[in-house]
Order: C-alpha cells, then sequence, then structure tokens
C-alpha cells in the first residue's frame, strides 16, 4: 500500500488537527471553527508562515495596526512574526484551513508519466501532455 493517509473535515470544534490526523510533517494543517463572536488568541510564530483559507462564513484578522474580513473562498498569508488574532464577528460559523510551515519551499520535484502503462523515471510534469478528459456520461 502506498504512503497515503486520509482524513474527514469535522467543523464544529474549535481545533481539529489535520496534521496530526494525517501524518504530517512537513507542515501545518489544521480546521479552524470559530462560533459567532468567538476570538482566538493573539499569536504569532517564531518560524512558521501562516496561510487562512476560509471554507465557510467570515474571519475577520485582526493586526497591530489594521484588520480585514475574509469571505469564502479568501485566503490570506500571514508572515511568522505578525501578530494576528482570528475573530468571527458574524453571527453564523466560520470555518477555515490554517496552513503552515518554515523553510525553503522545495518545488518543481515532481515526476509523471502519460499513463499507468508508461515505465522509467517519468518526467518533469511541464514535459508531458495533460491527460484527454473522461468521456461524458
Amino acid at each position: 500500500m502506498p504512503e497515503v493517509s486520509y482524513a474527514k473535515l469535522e467543523p464544529g470544534e474549535q481545533f481539529q488537527l489535520l496534521r496530526r490526523e494525517l501524518g504530517i510533517t512537513g507542515f501545518g494543517l489544521n480546521l479552524i471553527t470559530l462560533q459567532p463572536r468567538q476570538r482566538g488568541r493573539v499569536h504569532r510564530h517564531e518560524r512558521q508562515e501562516e496561510v487562512y483559507l476560509v471554507l465557510e462564513g467570515e474571519l475577520t484578522l485582526i493586526f497591530e495596526d489594521e484588520e480585514r474580513t475574509l469571505g469564502r473562498g479568501e485566503l490570506a498569508r500571514v508572515g511568522p512574526a505578525v501578530r494576528r488574532q482570528l475573530v468571527n464577528r458574524s453571527q453564523a460559523p466560520a470555518t477555515l484551513l490554517a496552513i503552515g510551515g518554515s523553510g525553503e519551499h522545495q518545488g518543481r520535484d515532481g515526476r509523471a508519466w502519460g499513463s499507468w502503462e508508461e515505465g522509467g523515471e517519468g518526467r518533469t510534469p511541464q514535459e508531458g501532455p495533460q491527460p484527454e478528459d473522461l468521456p461524458a456520461p
């Protein structure tokens, strides 16, 4: 069996530690649900930058000298040293993914094959064509 793990998003609890559930070691991943009028702690990080992706509701990010409200489908990246607070000022729950990491991104390390039958070392994803879409039902 390949090294693959699965989890199900469980909105409702304030924190779902997806990193732990999935066995992720290279970055942080949490599902955060803020109930109406709920606030998180004011915090910052030593090394880890974070991206917040709003899945449902509205999230207000408060910084020392500004704030910004994000809606569904919007993202924000916050640098490690920036003090921030996550706030739900609305009357509905806010659900978001918090993705964190530190260090340099190791991009472009993928390998691709044209089909399952193709062997060898593969090639960079940019060197191969996209497969045809599935036929219509």
